[in-house]
């Protein structure tokens, strides 16, 4: 799998998958309505998602280990398209987030082979930009996926936000299971478990830094369309067009992480936590006022959508071998942070108000920038 047509043919599933798990940011504020629920508890519906990830990740890629790469890819797109037609008919907050579960279960399945194909097919020294391909269907996911979800939860339900996710993932499974080939070596090459790995303090020390970035960057773009319907005062379609804004940018910060991590992992680390403090200050100072917010989005887009790239690449450089059982473990510690960042943000709310949201993600960047500092003194 030396082309890149493939490499970006599995980013369109993980733009399936990734927009299943962070699409219901956008439409929140309307199931938390529809439910009569605080905004806080709607919550559960990303955190309950990225918890089963956290948890069951390794453990699912264990389970199916023996089973071909391909068939595995498009089995989850399947199940993930499944589970978001049945949770635009669930009638029950409960019964939604359990439905939402399902697929999480096969969520770090895919993300794991996928970044694992990107790896292993791509020159050393392109090893970031081949990553960085699979992580643009996450970009895409925020560019497209989450406001087009939230602009069909205003023009119709939020029930027709979860039949698009569906569709996006019944195309991504179309486009998997037609252009993308066998995937080359898979029966010659099982997957590698080497537990060995946990002794390695640098292992450990880049998934705190890699679980403390992300979690600041989900305690507040996690309610994002809640900050900017009660403190921006904006409406669902201005909404929708400022997540499009910040996903559309988002590009750009993607590619240029992938680019900059193969060569400057420190300093581009650095520089990524420092901006998205800078940042967090200015929606805090401006958070009110309608036209700095447009600018604010932006800047927010551009700097937020390297952060899983950044973080995937610190944390698979620990290691030489296990491809997909370091993945899997990179993607249960980025869930496990979008579920910390979810519950640290709602729990903000809820004490402080959606106004101060920002002061929880300040929280985690300062233990990143712990983090990263001791990092530099062990390697010193």
């Amino acid at each position: 799998m030396k082309s890149k047509r493939n490499l970006y043919v599995l980013a369109l599933g993980v733009f399936g998958i990734t927009t299943t798990e962070f699409g219901v940011i956008g439409v929140l504020p309307e199931i938390a309505l529809e439910f009569n629920i605080s905004i806080e508890k709607a919550g559960w519906l990303l955190s309950a998602f990225a918890l089963i990830v956290a948890v069951f990740g390794p453990f699912m890629l264990f389970i199916f280990s023996s089973f071909k790469r391909k068939n595995l890819l498009i089995s989850s797109l399947f199940i993930f398209a499944v589970a978001n037609i049945l949770s635009a008919y669930i009638e029950n907050f409960y019964g939604l987030v359990i439905v939402r579960m399902i697929p999480a279960f096969f969520h770090p399945v895919y993300w794991s082979i996928a970044l694992s194909v990107a790896e292993k097919t791509s020159d050393p020294n392109d090893k970031s930009k081949a990553v960085g391909i699979i992580f643009s269907g996450l970009t895409l996911a925020t560019v497209l996926g989450v406001p087009l979800a939230t602009l069909m939860s205003d023009l119709f339900s939020w029930q027709s936000s979860f039949l698009l996710t569906a569709i996006i993932n019944i195309i991504a499974l179309a486009g998997v299971q037609f252009l993308l080939p066998a995937i080359e070596g898979e029966a010659k090459s099982p997957m590698v478990f080497n537990t060995k790995i946990f002794y390695s303090k640098l292992l450990w020390t880049n998934l705190f830094i890699a679980f403390f970035t992300i979690a600041a960057m989900y305690s507040t773009y996690g309610y994002m369309a809640d900050f900017l319907q009660k403190v921006t005062r904006m409406n669902g379609k201005e909404i929708s067009i400022m997540l499009f804004l910040f996903g559309t940018v988002g590009i750009l910060g993607n590619k240029a992480a992938g680019k900059y991590m193969s060569r400057f992992p420190f300093q581009t680390t650095l520089f990524f936590l420092i901006v998205l403090s800078a940042i967090h200050i200015l929606i805090y100072c401006y958070g009110s006022l309608f036209v700095p917010m447009i600018w604010i989005i932006g800047f927010w887009g551009l700097i937020h959508s390297g952060g899983f790239l950044i973080s995937n690449v610190n944390v698979t450089s620990s290691v030489s071998d296990s491809s997909e059982f370091i993945n899997s473990i990179f993607t249960s510690c980025g869930n496990f942070a979008v579920m910390a960042g979810t519950l640290l943000g709602g729990f903000w709310i809820t004490h402080y108000g959606i106004e101060n949201i920002l002061w929880s993600s300040f929280i985690a960047i300062t233990l990143a920038l712990i983090s990263l500092f001791i990092r530099k003194k062990m390697r010193a």
